[in-house]
């Protein structure tokens, strides 16, 4: 009950079991073809070039930045938490000029004041996490894209920690790029990295293809100025995941069958729907903390569905409860990164977990350490509080 990853769904777990394939088999090239046509359904988007990335989360981010941006390219990151340094420090790798605002970790930035920041710098990209597990609030991203429509500048997001369990739709917030990952709301294991790229990215991207020696025709493009990475050289990963199949690497088939998997979940439950659920159980959950007595951390009203921040009561040792949890009752939560660590601890409802079992037996639990470390709380209250969100939801 972290802030991922989470436990898999035993269904993708049970889909990961298949034996392995050629990657140019029919049936391995079919498989592709309907996890794009899923991922377009996830991410709310028409882009052909819906893939997936073969690696964790980051993958995803480093391939998008690094076929994206240029040596020298102006790159602006709005900061505020820990995935907006990681975004300007992989753009600084990739040769960027990086520039940076802030806020205080548990906070927002307004549209207005990143409109400000896009005329000062006037970036070829920015580049801003949609929703950072660091402090579990979400920045909002709806006028966002028409802003960067007007100014000229490509629009890139990370939507990790927020997607399936958030209101998240690609198109219609004008998004050029957007990559996530399968270990939170999507119930899946850490592996696969899901992408999509408008037609505008795919043509920045593509106008640096160079294709590689030892598969180039005659005719191919080869750059004076490729994308510095081969392995995330996305231009040709478009073309594995094409109709071409120009071989680039061999795919990681039983995440394949693992990605596949989350989103086919996904789209049976439908996506409102699940959205829905997180909103429900992240709600019950923040009831239930709230009703034990606890502070809750950060901007509430920004705050993802899916995780919490609370912050650590005065006098228990918040790695020990930490610790108490996970020994006594095989319930994890974590803490927190940079200045939060030791500060908060950040629950997580999330993907297979966004159940009210699992919030009311964490809460519980939780009550139960918090007395045994000494922490005056309401007995009861926290799993009490709980009950009300599900009972006005008809869900008792």
């Amino acid at each position: 009950m972290g802030p991922g990853p989470i436990n898999a769904d035993p269904r993708v777990t049970r889909a990961m079991s298949a034996q392995l394939v050629g990657q140019y088999d029919p049936w391995m090239t079919a498989t592709m073809d309907e996890t794009q046509v899923l991922y377009r359904q996830v991410f709310q988007t028409q882009n052909e070039q819906t893939v997936l990335v073969d690696g964790t989360s980051r993958a995803g981010i480093e391939a998008a930045l690094v076929s994206l941006i240029e040596p020298g390219d102006r790159v602006l990151v709005p900061v505020f938490g820990r995935f907006g340094h990681l975004l300007k420090e992989i753009s600084e790798r990739c040769g960027a000029e990086v520039h940076t605002i802030e806020v205080p970790w548990g906070q927002v930035f307004t549209p207005s004041a990143i409109e400000a920041a896009i005329r000062e710098v006037k970036p070829k990209l920015l580049a801003v996490v949609h929703g950072d597990t660091s402090t579990t609030v979400a920045q909002p991203l709806e006028e966002l894209g028409a802003i960067c429509e007007r100014e000229g500048v490509l629009f890139y997001t990370d939507v990790t920690a927020s997607l399936a369990g958030n209101a998240f739709h690609t198109d219609e917030l004008g998004l050029d790029a957007v990559t996530a990952g399968l270990q939170k709301c999507l119930a899946g294991p850490s592996g696969s990295a899901p992408a999509t790229f408008s037609p505008r990215a795919v043509e920045v991207i593509t106008a640096r293809k160079s294709v590689e020696a030892g598969i180039r025709r005659e005719g191919d493009a080869v750059s004076a100025h490729p994308i510095r990475s081969n392995y995330f050289d996305l231009a040709m990963i478009f073309d594995y995941w094409g109709p071409q199949r120009l071989n680039h690497h061999t795919e990681a088939t039983t995440m394949l069958y693992g990605a596949r998997e989350c989103a086919r979940l996904l789209v049976e439950e439908g996506i409102d729907e699940a959205v829905a659920r997180h909103a429900l159980h992240g709600g019950a959950m923040l009831a239930g903390l709230r009703g034990l007595g606890l502070e809750i951390f950060g901007d509430v009203s920004h705050k993802m569905n899916n995780v919490t921040a609370v912050m650590i009561p005065d006098g228990i040792d918040g790695d020990g409860a930490r610790a108490a949890m996970l020994d006594d009752f095989g319930i994890e939560i974590g803490t927190s990164f940079g200045p939060l660590h030791g500060k908060v601890w950040r629950i997580g409802t999330m993907g297979y977990n966004a159940r009210k079992d699992a919030v009311l037996t964490t809460l519980a639990s939780l009550e139960a350490v918090l007395r045994r470390g000494g922490v005056a709380v309401t007995g009861g209250g926290g799993v009490g509080a709980a009950y009300d969100v599900y009972q006005d939801a008809g869900a008792a």
